[in-house]
């Protein structure tokens, strides 16, 4: 079985940004079945207050995967005006090293990281 981490770094103001979302999101669903979690960091922790909604574009990519969700930066979705967004959309925010997401605890428990 395959560990993944996949990180969306990516913003919600560009396309760049939207065909990068899309490609961690098609990653996340064909690593569905393995040990899989998906992480909102950085200005990516915007997306999901914008993938939860019906008419978004990727709306349905992001529903099929969508109990896979790990968590959102609790300090990048505060820093970037996303916290309350993110918690309105039922995703956890995470604070396990100074408030960040610990990359260090998932390399330890044998994760590969991918980042979009």
């Amino acid at each position: 079985m395959n560990k993944v981490a996949i990180f969306v770094f990516a913003d919600t103001a560009t396309e760049e940004g939207l065909g990068r979302v899309v490609n961690a999101l098609e990653t996340a669903k064909e690593f569905k079945t393995d040990d899989m979690r998906l992480y909102f960091d950085g200005t990516g922790t915007k997306w999901p207050a914008e993938l939860a909604k019906e008419d978004h574009i990727a709306n349905k990519l992001y529903e099929s995967i969508s109990g896979r969700v790990a968590g959102a930066c609790s300090f990048c979705a505060t820093a970037f005006g996303a916290k309350e967004a993110v918690k309105a959309a039922g995703v956890k925010l995470v604070d396990e090293h100074d408030d960040h997401i610990s990359v260090k605890k998932l390399l330890s428990e044998g994760f590969h990281i991918m980042n979009f």
